[in-house]
Formats: structure tokens, C-alpha cells, sequence
């Protein structure tokens, strides 16, 4: 009798069982709230210090970003090389593994050959014909010809005149370069130029410069008077010389696979967001500038003011090396006043 009792026990336990198993799981709420989708990040890398034009202008776009997609995009800056060389961060951009860089327009050369009309020595003297050129034709079709690299360009914001230091002598004429041994980006140009000039290009990321400077491994090198400052180069380099020799624009870039994903509204916010950090920047650095000078002399720096004619005559034929590779159109849109 127990056993026929603990038969039909175990029947029962095992009916009960299946049919909670054949329940479905109870419905949300009406009213349950719905999830927010998570907000996507955008990495931005850049070789500058954080008290640098690239970080406050990036700090601004970053702001105007997560305001113009409702929260929906926000951005994360990565200072200092932190994520490696300017060349890295654009290898990056184009591989997708990094989503944007702002990074001066000197490496991008090795990307698209049109970059290299920046570099031309003393091809831009006036910022209000740079800035119609890249913000115009010119630069449209600069930036477009990354696409095939992968890599989207959105626009050109401001680096400055690159000037030259150095440890050793107080620069006043092209002779005065010859036999310094001088840090540069990794650019065909520049390279070519220095030669010109009679010095030892040393082509080497920023992220090394300092310390060459400070162990003289390169004697000197060259950069806008904001990077001068923000990257205290007054404390190994003695002389400044105001030559404005190149002329150096920033390029924001972001990866074209992810750029392409987005959807239409979050590229539009994108778009809109670097345009008006582009002309915040931009003014940024102007104001700066002006009083550049005057705070790297309270640095202890010697500041000389060269023969800039001297120094266009003495480079010339940088132009006809270069000409058919970087194209006539490009240089003539540039040299229009």
C-alpha cells in the first residue's frame, strides 16, 4: 500500500513540474520604462599636452557633441601620445580600431600627397586665405582623398606658424641654420627644406622630443609658438627665431567605418559639433598667440626676428621638386590673394 502511495506521489510531483515548466513568463508592465540605449564613445587622440589649443578645443567639441545628439555620443580624449604617435593615431582612424584623431597635417602626407602643399616653405601668409582655401574646394577635395584610406575628413583647425629653436646660436639668416641638427615630423618637405637650408633633419615623433631635446641628441626644432609653450620647451632651448617658415593646420579625422554607421542625425551632430569647435579653436589660438612671445622671453628665451625674404630665396626650389607630385591647382589656391 506505501509503495503504491509513493508511486502516485511521484506521478503527481511530476505533472505539477511540467506544467509550471509549459507557463509563459509573465509580460512586462505597461507602464515598466524602457531602456535607454547605452551612449556610443567616440576615442579622440592627440600628441599635445593637456594644457594645449588641441585639448581645449577638443574639451569644446566634446561638450557640443553629447549636447547636439541628446546625450547620444560623448567623447574621450586621450592627451599626450598616450595612444602613440600622430602616425599611429591615423593608422588607427584607418583601420577602425581608433575612432578620431586630431593631428597637424603634416604626416598625412604619407597618406594622400595633396597634404604636402601645406609644407611648402612660406606658401601662407595671410590665415584669412588659409582658412577660405581649407574651408572651401581646396580643402573639401584634401580631406576626400583620405576616404580611400579610410578616413574621414571633417575639417582643418588651427596650429599656427611653425617657428624655430634651438640650443646653440641665435638664428638672424639662412647661413645660421646650416649644420644644426633639427627635429622634424616625418614629411618630405620638411625634410627637403632643412636640407636647403643646410642642417641635419632628424625626422622623430613628438612624443620623443623633449627628452632629445634635453639629452642634445637634435639641437633644435620647430613648431607654432602655442606648442613651444604648452610643451615648455624654454626650459631646454635657449633661442627663438620667428621665422613662420611652414605653416601648420590641424586635421580632424574620424574613422570613415564608424563614421558610416552612425545614423543620419548623429552624423549631422558630428558635423556640427567640429564645426563650431573648428571656429572656437581657432580663435582661441589667434588670442593666444599675441602674447606668446612676451611670456616665452620671461621663460629666459632669446628671441631674433630673421630675414624672411633671405629665407624664401634660400628654399625656392623646394617648390619645383614638389610641384607635379603635390599638383599646380593645389599650390595656386594657395598662393591667391
Amino acid at each position: 500500500m506505501m509503495k503504491k502511495f509513493l508511486s502516485f506521489l511521484l506521478i503527481a510531483m511530476l505533472v505539477l513540474t511540467l506544467a509550471g515548466c509549459g507557463q509563459k513568463a509573465p509580460a512586462p508592465a505597461a507602464n515598466a520604462p524602457k531602456e535607454e540605449p547605452k551612449a556610443q564613445t567616440i576615442r579622440i587622440a592627440h600628441t599635445l599636452a593637456p594644457e594645449s589649443h588641441y585639448h581645449k578645443g577638443l574639451e569644446k567639441f566634446a561638450s557640443i557633441l553629447e549636447q547636439k545628439s541628446g546625450g547620444k555620443l560623448k567623447a574621450q580624449i586621450f592627451h599626450s601620445a598616450q595612444l602613440g604617435s600622430e602616425r599611429d593615431a591615423i593608422e588607427g582612424v584607418s583601420m577602425g580600431t581608433l575612432e578620431a584623431t586630431l593631428v597637424s597635417t603634416a604626416p598625412l602626407a604619407n597618406f594622400s600627397k595633396k597634404f604636402m602643399v601645406f609644407d611648402l616653405p612660406f606658401i601662407i601668409q595671410d590665415r584669412a586665405v588659409a582658412f577660405a582655401a581649407m574651408d572651401g574646394e581646396m580643402g573639401k577635395g584634401m580631406l576626400a582623398s583620405l576616404e580611400a584610406k579610410g578616413i574621414k575628413g571633417l575639417g582643418f583647425w588651427e596650429n599656427g606658424f611653425r617657428m624655430l629653436t634651438n640650443s646653440k646660436k641665435a638664428i638672424n639668416t639662412p647661413a645660421d641654420i646650416a649644420g644644426l641638427k633639427i627635429r622634424l615630423m616625418e614629411n618630405p618637405v620638411h625634410v627637403e627644406t632643412f636640407k636647403v637650408l643646410g642642417a641635419q633633419p632628424v625626422p622623430m615623433p613628438f612624443g620623443e622630443l623633449f627628452t632629445s631635446l634635453q639629452q642634445k641628441t637634435v639641437d633644435g626644432q620647430e613648431n607654432p609658438l602655442v606648442i613651444i609653450y604648452t610643451s615648455k620647451f624654454y626650459e631646454v632651448q635657449k633661442h627663438l627665431a620667428l621665422t613662420g617658415h611652414f605653416y601648420a593646420p590641424a586635421a580632424f579625422l574620424v574613422s570613415k567605418s564608424f563614421y558610416d554607421k552612425l545614423s543620419p542625425e548623429l552624423q549631422k551632430a558630428l558635423s556640427e559639433a567640429e564645426q563650431e569647435a573648428r571656429k572656437w579653436e581657432r580663435e582661441y589660438c589667434i588670442n593666444l598667440e599675441k602674447d606668446l612671445v612676451a611670456k616665452l622671453k620671461e621663460k629666459g628665451m632669446e628671441v631674433t626676428t630673421p630675414d624672411k625674404k633671405a629665407l624664401q630665396e634660400a628654399t625656392k626650389s623646394v617648390y619645383e621638386k614638389f610641384k607635379a607630385e603635390i599638383g599646380e591647382d593645389v599650390i595656386n589656391a594657395l598662393l591667391k590673394k
